[in-house]
């Protein structure tokens, strides 16, 4: 029973981006505890931090599971090591980066998972895709939602539309 919904925020920026996006959707899918419900357009965006690197795609998805939080990141990383993620470099390149944003209400502070995601709502490339799937969105442990976050940013740049989701479902939202 998927009793559970989850955002995801998925990122590349090594090698052919959208196929590492497109692979770690067909991963998620293919878990029995996993459904993915709505995905965000894919965005292009500017690498966070300050480490030189080419720009990212980055999109959320929406999940039902019946995963408990600290079993849905076995999985999440999981899906980083089958697709050959390096943790080399803070905020540096990689092939694929999956984060667990929310978590239906929960606030979670462990050692290895903080749910709501710590950086959340500092970072436009993760607010943007998530206003696309839910703007009413509540962030746990607040009163604001995505849409007033979305708001407080001053300028939208370095976010730009890449690939629109066709609703055509599951892992082939973003095919030709």
């Amino acid at each position: 029973m998927n009793n559970h919904t989850s955002y995801i925020g998925i990122g590349s920026n090594m090698g052919d981006r959208e196929e590492y996006i497109r692979r770690s959707l067909q991963l998620l899918e293919d878990d029995k505890n996993i459904i993915i419900g709505n995905c965000s357009p894919i965005y292009e965006t500017l690498p966070y931090g300050d480490v030189p690197q080419d720009d990212f795609l980055n999109m959320v998805v929406q999940v039902r599971t019946s995963l408990l939080p600290e079993e849905l990141l076995e999985v999440t990383q999981g899906i980083e090591q089958k697709l050959e993620r390096k943790r080399t470099i803070r905020w540096g390149p990689r092939t694929i980066d999956l984060d667990i944003l929310l978590f239906d209400d929960k606030i979670i502070k462990l050692e290895n998972l903080m749910i709501p995601h710590p950086e959340l709502t500092k970072r436009l490339f993760v607010i943007k895709p998530l206003r696309n799937i839910n703007a009413n969105q509540t962030i746990p442990g607040t009163d604001q939602i995505i849409d007033d976050v979305y708001n407080t940013f001053k300028e939208h740049k370095g976010v730009r539309l890449w690939k629109q989701n066709n609703g055509a479902g599951e892992s082939g939202l973003f095919e030709n």
